[in-house]
């Protein structure tokens, strides 16, 4: 076997800085342990001062999904996890989709049955074995027949055209012990490994054994991944084994829980990156509370920018425990970062939540400023502010507040009062109000509160708003404030025991 193409291919691999690779399959979203899987890899990358590198694994095209790699493109974009290679942008150890990469596996699933690590499974549905186009199913192990044919069998097999895959040739005998740096040395029996398929009878390769081809042409030096290929990875370092490679480092993630007992699946309709964003999450909110699933740095603090990150992110953090994504935290991180927005970036976050605020000529920008210091996530903007676009209904008993000390009848008072004083308000500003107001308070000899709480009710409909009396009423306009103080006092009128 002419091996002219392996050194060359030998030749071409980048060497001597950490290499990493954030490497998903296009069937979809973005589910939070993959962009956990790429923050890990990116930030490993950036600590170490190595290479970032983007692979798409695209060798199971029964689950591609249409736009799904544009999906992973924006997403990574959006999060700041830019990368040093990918199909994007090219790089030394390209192709990087390994659909394009198709003869590569084949050469060396021949030079592995040529190293006796392999070898061709013509075994066909019938057999009462796992059918010959793809990998085995969960629970099925191969008994190895095809590994016993003589070389005149497989002659006389392959002159018919008959179809076959190649499978691993596992040692029967024996155990492979593999090191992890979260979960340390961890050994298995070979007799509990499975000749698992290598390449499918379309010519394309598995999982198992294009991630290790891949890997090891791109020199990849860490391999970040979920825990549940812990059990794999036995395989993987015999293909190494069987190939004489170097076995990269590997780091196997704990897994994401929604509860105690049950993983994150997009299946059970967990949410994906995308549906955080729609549902008002900020990436960079996301991006550091998935730091933490299974992750510390150590000490109280919790809130990192994407920079901090790089700097401090240590793999003997990663715990082996499960982390469990808690919604609840994820809102305490997101109102946090909503905070520490300039008001001009919220402003424009939260346009889009705004819009029929803005139909009506309201001021967004003071809108914005009410909201920013009581919002949660952005999809809370359109409830919190409702009430300025419609008037609720709402009844009279409202108007009764303790720490105000008002009543209805106080209340109806007030608003008769402050009705004239209002229509003949010249400038409608935020200070010409507030001015108005604090010297009618003062005149009437009332606390300010007792002034305004009326006055608050009869323009919202409601006790709990963003803002008080003063800022509502300059977003609602003179003329929309006047009219629903008219409003309120009709309700106070209305109220058994009123006149």
């Amino acid at each position: 076997m002419d091996l002219s193409w392996y050194d060359i291919n030998e030749a071409k691999i980048p060497k001597g800085t950490v290499r990493t690779r954030f490497a998903p399959s296009p069937t979809g979203s973005m589910h939070i342990g993959n962009l956990r899987t790429a923050l890990y890899a990116f930030l490993i990358a950036r600590n170490l001062g190595g290479t970032f590198i983007l692979r798409i694994e695209d060798t199971d095209q029964s689950r591609y999904t249409e736009g799904a790699t544009e999906t992973i493109y924006r997403t990574l974009h959006e999060c700041g996890l830019f990368h040093d290679e990918g199909p994007d942008i090219g790089g030394p150890a390209g192709p990087y989709i390994q659909t394009q990469r198709r003869e590569i596996y084949t050469k060396y699933a021949e030079l592995l049955i040529e190293k006796g690590g392999a070898y061709r499974c013509f075994c066909q549905r019938d057999d009462k074995v796992p059918e010959s186009g793809g990998e085995d199913k969960p629970g099925q192990k191969y008994d190895g027949r095809c590994a016993l044919l003589t070389l005149e069998q497989i002659e006389e097999k392959l002159s018919q055209k008959a179809p076959f895959v190649i499978r691993q040739k596992i040692p029967r005998e024996g155990t492979t012990t593999f090191s992890d740096l979260i979960y340390g040395d961890i050994t298995v029996e070979n007799s509990t490994l499975d000749d698992n398929v290598l390449i499918k009878s379309d010519g394309l390769p598995t999982y198992n054994f294009a991630n290790v081809v891949d890997d090891h042409l791109m020199g990849i030096t860490h391999v970040v991944r979920g825990s549940e290929y812990l059990s794999s990875s036995p395989k993987y370092n015999l293909l190494y084994k069987s190939f004489g490679w170097p076995v990269p480092a590997y780091i196997h993630c704990p897994p994401v829980m929604r509860d105690g007992q049950h993983k994150m699946s997009k299946r059970h309709g967990d949410p994906s990156y995308e549906d955080l964003i729609a549902q008002g999450y900020l990436s960079s909110a996301i991006l550091n509370y998935v730091a933490l699933l299974g992750w510390s740095p150590g000490g109280e603090r919790e809130l990192f920018t994407l920079s901090e990150l790089k700097e401090i992110f240590d793999i003997k953090g990663i715990s082996k425990s499960p982390a469990i994504f808690d919604k609840a935290k994820l809102n305490y991180f997101n109102s946090a970062y909503i905070r520490a927005l300039p008001p001009g970036e919220f402003h424009e976050a939260a346009l889009p939540y705004l819009t029929e605020s803005a139909a009506l000529g309201q001021d967004t920008r003071a809108i914005a400023s009410l909201l920013q210091q009581r919002c949660e996530k952005l999809m809370d903007i359109p409830a919190q502010i409702a009430f300025f676009v419609k008037l609720p209904s709402y009844s009279a008993e409202i108007y009764r507040n303790k720490k105000a000390k008002t009543d209805e009848t106080l209340s109806l008072n007030i608003l008769r009062e402050l009705l004239p004083v209002l229509q003949e308000q010249n400038g409608w500003t935020v200070e010409c109000i507030h001015d108005t107001l604090i010297a009618f308070a003062e005149e009437k000899g009332m606390k300010k509160a007792t002034a305004l709480w009326p006055l608050r009710i009869a323009l919202s409909g409601q006790t709990v708003t963003p803002g008080g009396a003063i800022e509502i009423c300059y977003v609602l306009g003179k003329a929309e404030a006047l009219s629903r103080i008219e409003h309120g006092i009709k309700v106070l009128l209305h109220h058994p025991g009123m006149k």
